[in-house]
């Protein structure tokens, strides 16, 4: 999968507190329900220190202490795709994309994200940029839950067309999402554009789960 970096000047600072995740404040007629970055953005400096970022969160290069490459990522990988969409259903050229979640164990790759284990074999966070015809793709795990939180995967979106949009995608049918604070708040239409329906990948694919889930931005 090939690489894509952006201009790093170009990226916005982390939120620093929990309380940052706030109930989500609606700035498009419709589309992706906008949300804060939450307290695990990872941040200019901090991805900096990373040569590895790409769409493929599933692979990380490097090596282990014993000079061994590192195995691939927990977890049950994901094939996430879709089409980045303006308001009126056309697709958008050259949006740039990010997400970032936690690993298998719960931790962030952040330096307030961690927990008491740790992936290493996980990125953290990727970035990639819609193509010619506004069509994506990331490899990541399927997200898992932790405490107060369901499972999900915070995605950011930048584009001249309409600058620039956070929010959360969530997996339909996990028990967490009704007591969740973010996904509780939002209303139907809402959750029409964050769910993503996730089907089992056909026996011999190199993930276990694929979801089609396009991306609704600017009115």
């Amino acid at each position: 999968m090939a690489e894509i970096r952006f201009d790093r000047r170009r990226f916005v600072t982390a939120a620093g507190a929990f309380a940052t995740l706030g109930a989500p404040t609606r700035v498009l007629a419709r589309g992706l329900p906008a949300m804060t970055d939450g307290p695990f953005y990872p941040s200019i400096a901090y991805r900096a220190r990373s040569l590895d970022w790409d769409a493929d969160l599933t692979t990380v290069r490097g090596r282990d202490p014993d000079g061994q490459p590192l195995p691939k990522a927990r977890g049950e990988h994901l094939d996430l795709h879709g089409v980045v969409r303006d308001g009126s259903g056309r697709a958008v050229d050259g949006a740039e994309i990010e997400i970032w979640q936690c690993d298998a164990f719960g931790s962030y790759r952040h330096p307030r994200g961690a927990g008491d284990r740790i992936d290493a074999g996980f990125q953290g966070f990727g970035a990639t940029r819609s193509d010619g015809r506004g069509g994506y793709r990331f490899r990541t795990i399927r997200p898992v839950p932790y405490p107060g939180r369901t499972p999900h995967i915070h995605v950011k979106l930048r584009h001249p067309a309409f600058g620039e949009v956070t929010s959360q995608l969530f997996v339909v049918g996990e028990p967490g999402n009704a007591g969740d604070v973010l996904y509780r708040s939002l209303d139907e239409s809402d959750r029409q554009e964050v769910d993503m329906r996730l089907r089992r990948a056909p026996a011999g694919d190199a993930v276990m789960w694929i979801t089609e889930r396009d991306l609704l931005v600017g009115a």
